[in-house]
């Protein structure tokens, strides 16, 4: 994955990413057509219909989005109804999909790390795309995700960032589709901001976790009612692909994988042990051995193809990050962490 730097106005940032990407894209989409299909019975044709119902929420609260996503539809000669279902996959049907990712932040000697791994189907491991996007009147940001995508994990130039945990359930409503809402949380420019985009309502239940370069840190189980809030313990926060906090689970019933519940406890578990009588600050090295984690007899954190799991259950871990959003950098693997050594270093 190299970086692709877009800036201009909305629409040639769109375009910009459709021209050097245009592969990718259509791959993804081709991808998505089949993962459609196999979940849900939705040919594209009709997934793209179906998406048609996010518009106007997506008019309402981030209509300059619309322009660049229209500017990636016109460059890889397609309809803005293409990417726009692209960036809805999620609310489309792949609520029903296995999650994948585990997140953590970790305030540490006055730096707030903010860590992931990002699970997913291995098709879509050459579809990946870092980018850093300088929109008009907005934070310079890097984001780390799916080619034609408008956002996804990663942080910007005042120290917010995002990490995002899928969460498997058959809710879906009014507010902004989940990608839709990562790349506005990405051009906030205080970390209240960022809190409020997801107070406002998220068509489907995902968590994002947010931090900034100051140290706040805060877990938003988000679904479209208000969000269950994860709050740090001993500046330490958490998650795989379940709901925790009561007010998420008071509203939305979420089926996740056992191995949700086994990959916390380890990922507690290991972070515990990082914090213990650690003299040093930490180091991005540490935090990607961590993410690569291979326990015996636990469900690991890095996750690889597994034979006796089911095709549409594979899971597995395609790209990791590591932030410290007090020095606004980003370490990127693309890969398995257990596997990848060296790390793309990053700043917006």
């Amino acid at each position: 994955m190299q970086l692709t730097e877009l800036s201009g106005s909305r629409f040639e940032i769109g375009q910009q990413h459709a021209r050097l990407h245009r592969r990718a894209i259509i791959a993804s989409i081709n991808v998505y057509d089949r993962l459609f299909h196999d979940m849900a019975g939705l040919r594209w044709h009709e997934a793209r219909r179906d998406a048609q119902r996010f518009l106007p929420m997506i008019e309402q609260r981030f209509p300059e989005i619309i322009e660049e996503m229209d500017g990636m539809a016109q460059g890889i000669g397609g309809e803005l109804s293409d990417i726009l279902t692209l960036n809805c996959r999620s609310e489309i049907s792949l609520t029903r999909a296995s999650g994948g990712c585990s997140a953590l932040a970790l305030l540490n000697q006055g730096h707030q790390w903010l860590a992931q791994n990002w699970d997913w189907r291995a098709e879509q491991t050459g579809h990946l795309v870092a980018l850093r996007i300088q929109p008009p009147e907005a934070p310079t940001l890097l984001s780390i995700g799916e080619a034609g995508m408008v956002g996804k994990v990663g942080l910007n130039e005042h120290g917010i960032g995002v990490a995002l945990n899928a969460i498997r359930s058959a809710t879906c409503g009014e507010g902004l589709p989940i990608h839709i809402a990562l790349r506005r949380i990405l051009e906030c420019r205080t970390f209240d901001e960022a809190e409020g985009i997801a107070n406002d309502g998220i068509c489907a239940p995902a968590h994002f976790l947010l931090a900034d370069g100051s140290g706040q840190a805060l877990g938003c189980e988000v679904h479209p009612g208000n969000p269950g809030r994860i709050l740090p313990r001993e500046g330490l926060i958490t998650h795989t692909n379940h709901l925790v906090s009561d007010a998420a689970t008071h509203w939305v019933e979420d089926f996740p994988k056992p191995d949700s519940w086994s990959r916390l406890s380890r990922l507690d578990t290991l972070c515990a042990a990082l914090s213990n009588g650690e003299e040093a600050p930490l180091a991005a090295e540490q935090l990607f051995d961590l993410l690569g984690d291979h326990e015996e007899g636990q469900e690991s954190l890095c996750r690889h193809f597994n034979p006796d799991v089911p095709a549409e259950e594979q899971m597995e871990t395609l790209f990791s990050v590591v932030m410290d959003l007090s020095q606004r950098t980003l370490w990127l693997r693309h890969g398995k962490p257990c596997q990848v050594k060296e790390s793309v270093c990053l700043r917006p």
